[in-house]
């Protein structure tokens, strides 16, 4: 109900000062309420105001002269961007859809996985089929056969080999006994060259998982600290992949967070009328397994409440933190203890006061460390900045000496050669002498023009020379 200062100023401006018999049409009816509290000027909301702002916004680029209608679509756009944001709070680390794509390539990467793997073994096992009873773990099946190749070359020196791939000297002292006197049959250098680089590629996969499951367990712990800690990291990101958002799996009842994963048992119970399901996708938690036969459903209802509580504290904390995912997890350890052992569990509201006084003192620590990385940061930015006003300051300063330089090196040459083309007139103004004379001031270096001056007499006495010569021999003859 407070007007927004730009807002004010502008009916300020708009408005005569005497505002009496003022009466603004507002499309909306919240701002004419507004705008009535706050300056005392009576609005009319209705029919005809909405179509008269309608009509103004139909055709606003003819009334405001240099405004195109390309502009204003434009400018239409930027607002209702900037009014979205402004309305959500946006935070680029705490995107959900990053972990909704981790877990569903995470589920496809073990299919893969356990296809490739079983078509290794089966590859592989007409060669060497010991090693399928020795070795029954995928992946480390998949480096074994990469590393022994054909079993009639393995020997006691790739022994540390072996043992370093199953972490068993046990085990790789059977691997080398059993190729000793396998059943297998041979094969050929080209199958084996196959076998080994579709092992490579089985090994890549497997160790690819295990990076995106780091991925995943960093981006849980950034997004959903408080649901990560009390059911872990994958069973939280299968939650929210299933209801699609953190925000809709903050949205649900715990009656559906409990049966999350197990819509269609759920449905077929309720087409034939038998019992519904006790769990979902909870039930890969380790409280559940925990818990004896006749406590799983009670024990699945208080951590699917358990769990809904940790989802919305996610979602809608500034600076989630997993203080109350702590919390919760200990309410259920002792929900646990008190099933087996009859012990009674503390209340919630105490657990509760201890986790808020508790996650007080870690908001504060953290934005008391985003602080001092923002002045950090603006420090550097600081001496970023002078750093470069410095260098363009020198930058300026060499340039304008250089220029200075410039300017004084062409008046030299300037004067240099105004002094130059008296000398040469001058030269040329002198007569000759002597021969002698001549002979010096050739060996001395002369401009071009003084070049062909001196050049032209000498070719011309030497052509006369020429004539002579050849009438002297017309005459001889």
């Amino acid at each position: 109900g407070v007007l927004h200062e730009d807002l004010r100023l502008l009916l300020d401006t708009a408005l005569p000062p005497k505002r009496k018999k003022v009466v603004l049409g507002v499309g909306d009816a919240k701002m004419g309420a507004a705008v009535l509290e706050e300056l005392g000027v009576q609005c009319q909301t209705g029919g005809v105001v909405a179509e008269l702002m309608r009509g103004i916004r139909l055709h606003f680029p003819a009334l405001v002269r240099g405004l195109t209608a390309q502009s204003a679509a434009k400018a239409q756009l930027g607002l209702g961007h900037s009014y979205s944001r402004a309305k959500v709070k946006f935070n680029v680390h705490r995107v959900d859809n990053m972990i909704i794509q981790s877990i569903s390539l995470l589920d496809q990467l073990d299919k893969d996985i356990n296809t490739f793997s079983m078509r290794v073994r089966s590859w592989y096992g007409y060669h060497f089929p010991e090693l399928i009873k020795i070795v029954p773990e995928n992946s480390m099946y998949c480096r074994v056969a990469k590393f022994i190749g054909n079993r009639r070359k393995l020997s006691e020196e790739s022994l540390e080999g072996l043992e370093e791939i199953v972490m068993d000297s046990a085990k790789a002292q059977a691997i080398l006994e059993a190729s000793r006197s396998s059943m297998g049959m041979d094969i050929s250098p080209l199958d084996l060259i196959n076998i080994e680089s579709f092992s490579r590629r089985v090994v890549s996969l497997s160790e690819y998982r295990k990076g995106l499951q780091e991925y995943l367990r960093s981006k849980m712990s950034q997004v959903a600290p408080s649901l990560s800690a009390l059911i872990g990291e994958v069973v939280g990101a299968r939650l929210i992949s299933h209801a699609g958002s953190l925000t809709n799996l903050a949205k649900y009842p715990a009656s559906t967070v409990q049966i999350l994963g197990a819509e269609k048992a759920l449905f077929r119970a309720l087409k034939t009328r038998g019992n519904t399901p006790k769990y979902g996708l909870i039930f890969h938690s380790t409280f559940i397994g925990r818990a004896a036969a006749k406590n799983k459903g009670r024990i699945s209802r208080y951590l699917a409440n358990k769990c809904t509580i940790a989802s919305r504290i996610d979602c809608f904390s500034e600076v989630p933190t997993s203080v109350f995912g702590d919390k919760l997890r200990e309410q259920v350890e002792e929900r646990l203890a008190f099933y087996e052992t009859g012990e009674p569990p503390r209340k919630n509201l105490e657990v509760m006061k201890e986790a808020v006084v508790e996650a007080n003192e870690v908001v504060a620590e953290v934005k008391r460390r985003q602080e001092k990385k923002e002045k950090k940061r603006k420090k550097r930015e600081k001496r970023r900045l002078e750093a470069l006003a410095a260098a363009a300051a020198e930058e300026g300063a060499e340039n304008s000496v250089v220029e200075m330089e410039e300017n004084d090196v062409g008046a030299k040459k300037k004067k240099k050669k105004k002094k130059q083309q008296p000398e040469e007139s001058e030269a040329e103004a002198e007569p000759e002498e002597n021969g002698v004379e001549e002979e010096e001031e050739e060996e001395e270096p002369l401009p071009k023009k003084k070049r062909k001056m001196v050049a032209e007499p000498e070719q011309q006495e030497e052509e006369k020379k020429k004539k002579k010569k050849k009438k002297k021999a017309v005459a001889r003859d």
